[in-house]
């Protein structure tokens, strides 16, 4: 291997640097109330997304390719030439004041372990790609991983341009309102087949990094497997009334069974050793001083397990009286063993073979595992675990060993 991803000095990276490419894009979404971003799919935000990895792209003469969902691949080589290529990527979008890292993190240390690369004289036996999903988070539209999805065929096309967000906007009026023809929504067999391997660099959103190897932490992991996890509607109806004047007795009010849905969550998934999580509400009418007609809750489910996952569901259906409706879901996925035990080898240290583990969150790595794609997955340690917030955090040495446990990926596989 040609870097050392625990002692890797960020100076010999090419301008620019991991740091310069992250402070250029650091301030778009960034909400100044929160602190936190607010980047969702197909919104201006998303356009100055796309113009900077576009921008970026260019700049090292990458040929930009978009698919039939709205995702951006930067190709360095033509794989419609030479054959299916590496690629490396992430997405740019994020969940409702998410933090800096997820997502972004894997697209610049992309860009940047491309430029550490070429400033060695390097150049790829084989096309190398850098992608960037388009809705991974899927904050607007309720659909995580809606580009990979799309393209792949797990989510039909006819759905997602139907996919509406809390102002009654669908998927395919905002795609066409950013320029992208929503006409052209569904599975793109080109834009797969040129992706010979697919390997994502990622925060962890956990703390397996910071405890592994006895205790002493490692800067950067290997994913093993994706938790099953899945998303899914609750609606509760009741009956709108007067707050001050409607006796509790004559009451038929929804949010008693939001509560009965909120607390079997947390027994059920202590139960089956899982985790559920109820993180988004719309109540009707809305007022502080009229009982409730319905309420819609989303439960988000997951867990080592997929039968243990599927039991959480069930009891907290129960509990709400109501068959909930099934918005996505992940089956358990494995990455590739060979290219998994191929690229923890690589990364060894003094320690030995990078630390190997699972994890609960959800990736655009995993859509295209599960569909065929020879699929890997790199975690950089994040030190409280935190993520999804924008507490999030990773140190830039972290980062750093980061980038140059992908160069070092890149070069072995492309």
């Amino acid at each position: 291997m040609t870097f050392d991803a625990q002692t890797f000095d960020a100076q010999t990276f090419d301008a620019p640097t991991f740091d310069a490419l992250w402070a250029d894009l650091e301030p778009v979404g960034r909400h100044p109330g929160t602190g936190g971003y607010r980047r969702f799919a197909w919104t201006r935000e998303d356009a100055a997304l796309r113009e900077w990895f576009v921008g970026e792209a260019q700049r090292r003469e990458l040929d930009v390719i978009p698919d039939r969902a709205g995702n951006l691949w930067a190709w360095w080589g033509d794989p419609d030439a030479y054959g299916p290529g590496l690629v490396v990527g992430s997405h740019l979008d994020s969940v409702p004041d998410g933090g800096a890292f997820d997502g972004p993190l894997g697209v610049v240390s992309a860009l940047a372990a491309l430029d550490a690369l070429r400033a060695r004289g390097w150049t790829p036996r084989s096309p190398l790609g850098i992608a960037m999903f388009s809705d991974e988070e899927g904050a607007r539209f309720g659909v995580a991983c809606a580009g990979s999805r799309i393209i792949t065929g797990a989510l039909d096309a006819d759905r997602a341009r139907s996919l509406t967000d809390v102002d009654g906007t669908t998927m395919a009026e905002a795609m066409a309102a950013a320029g992208h023809d929503p006409g052209q929504v569904g599975p793109d067999k080109e834009a797969l087949r040129r992706v010979g391997t697919f390997v994502e660099l990622h925060v962890e959103q956990g703390k397996g990094l910071v405890d592994a190897r006895e205790g002493e932490g490692s800067a950067v992991g290997v994913a093993s497997s994706i938790w099953p996890h899945g998303r899914w509607r609750l609606d509760l109806h009741g009956r709108a009334d007067h707050a001050g004047t409607t006796r509790l007795t004559d009451r038929d009010d929804p949010m008693l069974a939001l509560a009965a849905v909120l607390a079997t969550a947390r027994t059920a998934a202590q139960r089956h050793a899982a985790l559920a999580t109820v993180g988004k509400l719309r109540v009707e009418p809305n007022g502080v001083n009229a009982i409730p007609s319905a309420v819609t809750a989303w439960l988000d489910a997951r867990g080592p397990v997929e039968r243990d996952v599927r039991s959480v569901v069930a009891e907290v259906a129960a509990a709400a009286g109501t068959d909930p409706v099934e918005e996505s879901w992940t089956p358990p996925t494995d990455f590739d063993t060979v290219l998994r035990d191929r690229i923890a080898a690589l990364l060894s240290d003094a320690g030995g073979p990078a630390p190997v583990l699972p994890t609960g969150a959800g990736h655009d790595a995993g859509i295209l595992s599960a569909a065929g794609v020879p699929t890997a997955m790199l975690f950089v340690r994040n030190p409280t675990g935190v993520s999804h917030s924008p507490h999030e955090h990773a140190e830039f040495a972290d980062c750093h060993r980061g980038v140059a446990a992908l160069a070092g990926v890149m070069e072995e596989l492309a």
